[in-house]
């Protein structure tokens, strides 16, 4: 589980400038995708600085070891929801399919669309991250990623990436889609990392 670890409220566990929803709102940039038969049109790419490359099926990535988390999340537009509960696939099942070259310090998400997200690798890999398939005992929505969302909760929310499908291992590290229009190149919500100049 992941929260402020010096929190003994819920209002502790509000990064500055946060307001808490109990609702879960939607934002994104462009369309959500739609699939007609993901044993076709769906796949999953380890590349760049690993041994070899690998891609996955979605059937062979819905087989993977499952696992869950509990967290809270801090959107980069000011809204915070508490006590989230996640169920998917563990980041250490997935870097299990790769052997990642020393010089791999980033890592570079690519979803649908294009789209894409800068993480360093040690925050990619800490404990709690996952590839999520359901939220709060639910599949994920079209809306909210399915069939596959990222999850970093450390990070602005925007960093946990929708319709996810491949991860990039990187010496440098270079600016995802919202970084590339302003947003900050890491997005701690404890220091209020939102923009580039933050």
């Amino acid at each position: 589980m992941f929260i402020n670890p010096a929190a003994d409220t819920k209002r502790d566990r509000i990064p500055p400038n946060q307001k808490q929803t109990t609702g879960f709102p939607v934002l994104h940039y462009g369309e959500v995708p739609e699939y007609t038969d993901l044993s076709t049109e769906w796949s999953f790419r380890l590349f760049g600085l690993v041994e070899e490359e690998v891609t996955l099926t979605y059937e062979k990535m819905m087989a993977l070891p499952k696992g869950g988390t509990t967290n809270d999340i801090h959107c980069v537009t000011g809204w915070s929801k508490l006590d989230n509960e996640w169920e998917g696939i563990p980041v250490e099942e997935v870097l299990k399919l790769v052997k990642v070259k020393p010089e791999a310090k980033y890592v570079m998400l690519h979803a649908e669309h294009g789209w894409t997200v800068n993480i360093p690798l040690v925050d990619f890999m800490k404990n709690g991250n996952l590839f999520a398939t359901k939220h709060n005992g639910e599949d994920l929505t079209p809306e909210h990623g399915w069939p596959l969302r990222f999850v970093v909760p450390h990070l602005y929310f925007w960093k946990s990436a929708k319709w996810v499908r491949g991860i990039e291992f990187m010496e440098k590290d270079k600016q995802g889609f919202w970084e590339k229009n302003g947003y900050n190149m890491y997005g701690d919500p404890w220091k209020v990392q939102r923009f580039a100049w933050d």
